[in-house]
Order: C-alpha cells, then sequence, then structure tokens
C-alpha cells in the first residue's frame, strides 16, 4: 500500500472514531437501570430490564458494550433466573454479586418468548410456535428498544444465550444481520455467545449414551439401549417427524433416568434430586406426551424456584411498578412450553454457520458435567457447521485458563479452542448453567470475548 493510501485509510479511521465518540456523547448517559415493555404483536408484550456497567461515571457506559441475555426452556425468565440467579448485579437475596457480567457490559435481560417471565399475553393464541416467530418478535422488540435507546446502536452488541435460548440467540443474530445487510436497523452486531445450548437435536441426543457410559453411569447393555433410541430419535428428526422425535426423546431419558438412578442430567455429579417438573407436568400425567415433556420441562422448573417466584412476585414487582395486575411472573411458564414444544427439534446449524461466514465473533461455551445438551453434542454439530476455516479449527490446540484465584496454584478452569472468529470454551467443574457453577471462570470467560 502507497504512503498516501496509508494516510488515507489511517484518517478515514480516525474519523470514522470521531464521529462515533461524537454521536455517543450526544445521548443522556445510560442509567443504572431501567425497564419497559414492547408490545411486539397485539396482545402480546416482551418485559425487558437493562442494567447499565459497573463504572465510576456514567459517560463511561457508553465505551462498554451491550450484552442482551436471552433464557431457556423455552418459559424460562431471563429478567428472573438469569438476572437474579446467574450473571446480574444481585442475588435472590438481593446481596451485591461479586462475579456479576454488569462489571464488564451493559447487560439486557429480555423475557422471551412472550409469556415467559413478566412478558404475557392477552390471548393464549398469541403464544410462539416456532423459532421463526421467536425470531420476528425478537426483532421488532429490539426495533422498539434502540427507538428508545438509540445510544444502543453505536456500540458492539453480543447476544448471550443459554440452553434454548443460545438457539434463539443464534437465530435472532443471523436475522439481525440481515437486518442490518438491508439498512433496516442501525446496529453492531460483534457475536454471539452460545452457552450449553441446543444448536442441533440429533447430536444432541446421540451424545447421552456415549457421555453416561465413559462416567460408568451405564453399562454396555444400557448403552445400547440408550443408542438405539437415540438413532430412532435422530432418524425421525431428519425425517421431519418432530412430534415423534419428542415421544422418542422422552423414552430415552426415560431409560436414563432408570439406568441412572435417576441421575441430574442437568449435572452429572447428582442424583435423585427433587422432581421440579411436576409442577409443570402434573396435568400431563395421563398423556402419552408426558415422557417428551418432562425432561426438558425440568429446565423451566429449575429456573422458577419458590425463593425466587416469592422475590419476583413480592419486592421486585413492586419496585418496578409496571407490571399488569393480572400478570404474575412465570404465570404462563408452562403454556409457552407446550406452544413451543414440537419445533425444539428444529436446527439452527445453518444460522451459526452464517454468522461465522460473515465475521461475527462465535462463541460456544460447555459446562463438563452438563449431558442434556454437553460437550460431546456440541463436539458432533461443530464438525458439520459451513465454513472454510473448520478444518483448521479442529486441528488447532487447546489452551489451559484459570480464574484469577486459581492462577497462583495452577487449578485449570477451562479450555479454550479457537481459531480466526470461532471459540469452544470447555468449562471445568460446573453444569448445565455455567455461571452458576463456575461463575469466575464465566466472567473471566466474559472479558476474553468483549475485549481480546
Amino acid at each position: 500500500m502507497a504512503a498516501g493510501a496509508v494516510t488515507s485509510f489511517t484518517f478515514s479511521i480516525c474519523f470514522e472514531i470521531l464521529l462515533i465518540t461524537s454521536v455517543k456523547s450526544s445521548y443522556p448517559p445510560i442509567k443504572n437501570e431501567t425497564w419497559g415493555y414492547v408490545e411486539v404483536r397485539n396482545g402480546a408484550f416482551i418485559f425487558w430490564w437493562l442494567y447499565g456497567a459497573e463504572v465510576e461515571n456514567p459517560m463511561a457506559r457508553q465505551d462498554k458494550p451491550l450484552v442482551m441475555w436471552l433464557q431457556g426452556g423455552p418459559g424460562s425468565s431471563s429478567t428472573g433466573f438469569g438476572n437474579f440467579e446467574e450473571i446480574g448485579p444481585l442475588d435472590v437475596n438481593l446481596k451485591p454479586r461479586n462475579t456479576t457480567w454488569v462489571k464488564e457490559a451493559n447487560v439486557l435481560f429480555v423475557d422471551n418468548p412472550v409469556g415467559c417471565g413478566y412478558s404475557y399475553v392477552l390471548d393464549q393464541k398469541a403464544l410462539t410456535t416456532n423459532i421463526s416467530e421467536i425470531t420476528s418478535d425478537l426483532m421488532t422488540f429490539f426495533k422498539s428498544f434502540l427507538r428508545k435507546l438509540p445510544v444502543f446502536g453505536s456500540m458492539p452488541l453480543y447476544v448471550a444465550g443459554e440452553s434454548y435460548g443460545g438457539k434463539m440467540a443464534s437465530a435472532f443474530a443471523a436475522a439481525l444481520h440481515e437486518a442490518i445487510v438491508k439498512e433496516e436497523i442501525q446496529c453492531q452486531l460483534a457475536g454471539v455467545a452460545l452457552g450449553d445450548s441446543l444448536i442441533s437435536f440429533p447430536d444432541t441426543v446421540l451424545s447421552y449414551g456415549p457421555y453416561l457410559f465413559s462416567l460408568s453411569l451405564l453399562d454396555n447393555k444400557d448403552f445400547h439401549q440408550v443408542q438405539q433410541i437415540a438413532a430412532e430419535t435422530a432418524m425421525a428428526v431428519y425425517e421431519g417427524e418432530y412430534d415423534k422425535a419428542m415421544h422418542l426423546s422422552g423414552l430415552q431419558n426415560y431409560l436414563i433416568t432408570k439406568f441412572t438412578d435417576n441421575v441430574d442430567v442437568y449435572n452429572v455429579l447428582h442424583h435423585n434430586v427433587p422432581d421440579d417438573a411436576a409442577m409443570l407436568t402434573s396435568k400431563y400425567k395421563k398423556s402419552s406426551r408426558l415422557l417428551s415433556y418432562k425432561v426438558l420441562a425440568e429446565y423451566v422448573a429449575k429456573t422458577k424456584s419458590d425463593t425466587l417466584y416469592q422475590l419476583m412476585n413480592g419486592p421486585i414487582r413492586k419496585k418496578l411498578g409496571i407490571i399488569p395486575d393480572d400478570v404474575t411472573w412465570s404465570g404462563q411458564s408452562d403454556m409457552v412450553f407446550s406452544s413451543q414444544e414440537d419445533d425444539i427439534p428444529s436446527s439452527v446449524l445453518k444460522d451459526v454457520s452464517k454468522l461465522i461466514q460473515v465475521g461475527a465473533k462465535v462463541v460456544v461455551y460447555q459446562g463438563q458435567l452438563d449431558m442434556i445438551c454437553g460437550t460431546l453434542g456440541a463436539e458432533s454439530w461443530i464438525k458439520k457447521l459451513k465454513w472454510d476455516g473448520l478444518s483448521e479449527f479442529l486441528n488447532s490446540s487447546r489452551i489451559p485458563l484459570y480464574a484469577p484465584s486459581k492462577l497462583a496454584k495452577k487449578q485449570t478452569g477451562a479450555f479454550l479452542k479457537a481459531h480466526e472468529n470461532f471459540y469452544l470454551y470447555y468449562i471445568l467443574d460446573a453444569g448445565h448453567m455455567v455461571p452458576i457453577d463456575a461463575p469466575e471462570m464465566a466472567l473471566e470467560m466474559l472479558k476474553k470475548i468483549l475485549y481480546q
């Protein structure tokens, strides 16, 4: 490149930086926290809650990225569980959390799909039934959010999701990229973080047997029974028979429960944990769909404990001051799951591939002790990504990572495998909800995602 071209290029970059800085400075400071509703369709309302990054000067929040957090299920609440149990500034006892993600970013919790948490529908027919409808609602919501707080349109955005939330994050981010290209929205999409996410249902269910067998939780006889049903489940998905796939998956989980002395599929070090899903599945006890509903419904149940339920329907509801009188936090969660259930086996592999191809930072992180959306399944679907750098990624070497408090003794907290803009974190000593089991390591991971 000629000297004059270098000078011109440098001037252009500097001008863009000055322009963005000038635009940001024209907006009022980002508040410590704010919240609201968006009517995404007639009679369908999404609730959101934003925390400004923990900085001394409020104007400095504009120099921090925005992280949008989407909870799983489908049916679990970001503003409740993700906020008070995982990464928000306060825990369920309203005590400060030292490992909150708000230390490093502005964090936006969204109760999505409609019906989760404080989000609600006036008519059950307004509930979403598939990932495309969820994505459409999220796009409508986010456009409204940026109209209300336009400063975030010029700040890096990372969409993070856990479990089914990772599926939603992938589909939403891919759609958001298309909208940006078409100039339908002004937004700086930087990347996604997919935590123990349901990206490819066949690869996920086929991973259960090998994982449990390696941990001595299945013997050879039991392993083959589990894998036989997993193969039938995968075939049903490939043939588009999602209802059949969900039923077979339920049978597989029944066998796993029977053979493993009721292992906790969200953290395999635990057994015979209370049947939290009972509150959601009681009305299905006489239905053949109970088996396919139960295990996945446990995630929704786990994320609405009595303590959290009382908090969200008591002091938090009073603080927010805008929750309609007839809306109960997570009161429609079971309906959300039921409405969305038949689309659970659908894949978002194409969306993840697209995000990598267009240069977004794509981060997958996996808890070592998770079965339900575990590492083996992720390793399988990653091999199916459409990306020119896949071979180099698969042949790259992992590096160990350490949480700050464990560094002196070299106690490994995670491994990282990366190539170009794709990253895979293996988080040790953690189950399905990584920020709960390994909060310090999760925060260190976030710093790397945002700033390295």
